[in-house]
């Protein structure tokens, strides 16, 4: 099983030690400001489950990040595979969603560009993918200081929102394994 290191962070397996804290970060309207809704705790508990389940059958996914000096759950980064068809699907995709006392870290950009090394070095994907809604600032920079690029002609309705909701409009941004600043090293 993969287990990814930066210099501060560990992305792992789940714990069940981790399922509180990731309760407890689904459930504040900061960090769930731009998805759906809240998660109950049995959701919670089913989208990390669901997380390690896809791990487990391909040795990568949205990985649980424990922070290395106090062994403290940041939220999970990682790669998937979106499960809504669109125009840039099929595809691989690199989210995050961090604990509201893990942002102003540098935590996610840290651990995403570790899943772009993985993604782009180890799996050899020729493109990875992230989206989010236009508003979503924070996640937003740190595509772009992934080196990720939007083409506005790429956004796109979701698929799983009805047409009149406020987060059904979606932003885009590509990354090539070529333009990767990685690519350069290797």
């Amino acid at each position: 099983m993969t287990v990814l290191t930066t210099p501060r962070l560990t992305l792992r397996h789940w714990h069940d030690s981790d399922l509180a804290a990731f309760a407890a970060q689904n459930a504040d309207p900061a960090v769930m400001q731009f998805m759906p809704g809240l998660l109950s705790r049995a959701d919670s508990d089913d989208f990390a489950r669901r997380a390690q389940r896809g791990i487990d059958a391909r040795g990568w996914g949205l990985w649980a990040v424990e922070v290395r000096a106090d062994g403290q759950l940041a939220g999970c980064v990682g790669l998937a595979v979106p499960s809504f068809t669109a125009h840039f699907t099929p595809c691989v995709e690199i989210a995050w969603r961090l604990r509201r006392v893990s942002w102003g870290h540098g935590y996610a950009t840290e651990a995403a560009r570790e899943c772009l090394r993985f993604a782009f070095e180890t799996l050899a994907l020729p493109e990875v993918v992230s989206f989010t809604v236009p508003a979503n600032l924070r996640s937003r920079a740190v595509m772009e200081r992934l080196g990720m690029v939007r083409d506005a002609r790429d956004d796109f309705d979701h698929p799983r929102l009805p047409p009149q909701h406020a987060l059904t409009r979606h932003v885009l941004y590509r990354l090539q394994r070529e333009r990767w600043p990685g690519a350069l090293a290797s």
